[in-house]
C-alpha cells in the first residue's frame, strides 16, 4: 500500500516503519528459518524474490505492512523517523501487516443483522498478522505493543486506507462507504501465546480447529478502535519517515 510509504508510527514500546528495499537482506535472512516460515505460513524465496516481493507489497492496494522495530531512541522520539539510521538491522524486530479483502456473510455470526447482510458490497474484511523474528524478543509484549499500534493507525486513517482500496477495484473505483466489517487473525491452534495476546484486543474464536491446525479470531471494528486506544499504544505518534539519506537503490 502506497498510503503509508512516508509514515513511521513511533509508540513508547515499538517503532513501525513503511517496508523498504534496504530492509529486505535481514528480513530474507529471518525467512531462511523454517520454523518462522511454518508459524507464518511463507514459502521459501531467494533474495531476487524477497525485492520483488517488497516491491509488489509496497505497490499493491489491499496489504498494509510495516516493518517492526525497536523503539527510538530518547534524542530522536520527538522528530522524524530517520531510514537507515532508526531502522538498522539491528534494530529490526519483526513486521506487522494487514490485508484487505472483500467480505463475505459465509462465517456470519447467526441473528446478525438482514441490512447488514443487504450491504454485503460494501464491507471489507481486514485480516492481520504479526511476526516476532528473535526467539529472545518474544514473550516481552512486543507483539501486543505492534498490534496496538496498527490497530491505532487504521482508527486515524481508516478513510485514507479504504479509499485507496476501492481505487483499486474497477467497480468501486468511486466508492466512499467502504466500512471494515471486522478484523481477523488466524493463529496455529498451539500458539498460546498469540491466542492470549488477541484475546487480550478482544478477539474471539470463531468455529473450530481448521484443516490447518489453525484456530480464525475476529474483531468488529468497533472494538478495534477501543483496543487501539489502550496502554500497549502509549507515545502514539505517527512521523514523516525520512529516506534522503539512503543510496538511491535502496530507497
Amino acid at each position: 500500500m502506497k498510503y503509508n510509504e512516508s509514515i513511521a508510527v513511533s509508540t513508547s514500546r515499538v517503532l513501525l516503519v513503511p517496508y523498504d528495499a534496504h530492509h529486505v537482506p535481514q528480513y530474507h535472512t529471518w525467512m531462511e528459518d523454517e520454523a518462522i516460515r511454518e508459524a507464518t505460513a511463507s514459502d521459501r524465496l531467494t533474495l531476487q524474490e524477497e525485492y520483488e516481493n517488497q516491491i509488489s507489497w509496497r505497490t499493491s492496494a489491499d496489504k498494509l505492512t510495516f516493518i517492526l522495530c525497536r523503539p527510538l531512541e530518547p534524542a530522536a522520539a520527538g522528530g522524524t523517523v530517520v531510514a537507515g539510521r532508526d531502522d538498522v538491522p539491528g534494530r529490526m524486530l519483526g513486521d506487522i501487516n494487514m490485508f484487505l479483502t472483500p467480505w463475505d456473510d459465509e462465517n456470519e455470526d447467526e441473528g446478525a443483522a438482514p441490512e447488514a447482510k443487504e450491504n454485503e458490497g460494501e464491507f471489507v474484511k481486514a485480516e492481520v498478522d504479526v511476526m516476532i523474528a528473535g526467539a529472545t524478543d518474544r514473550g516481552k509484549g512486543l507483539g501486543k505493543a505492534a498490534v496496538g499500534a496498527l490497530l491505532e493507525f487504521v482508527s486515524r486513517n481508516r478513510e485514507a486506507i479504504l479509499h485507496e482500496y476501492a481505487a483499486s477495484i474497477e467497480e468501486k473505483k468511486n466508492d466512499t462507504s467502504l466500512e471494515i466489517r471486522e478484523f481477523v487473525v488466524r493463529i496455529k491452534a498451539s500458539n498460546a501465546g498469540s491466542i492470549a495476546l488477541f484475546t487480550g484486543f478482544g478477539f474471539r474464536q470463531r468455529g473450530e480447529v481448521n484443516y490447518f491446525g489453525e484456530v480464525e479470531m475476529v474483531l468488529p471494528p468497533s472494538a478495534a478502535v477501543e483496543g487501539g486506544k489502550s496502554e500497549v499504544v502509549d507515545g502514539y505518534r505517527e512521523a514523516k519517515y525520512d529516506r534522503s539519506g539512503l543510496p538511491t537503490e535502496a530507497s
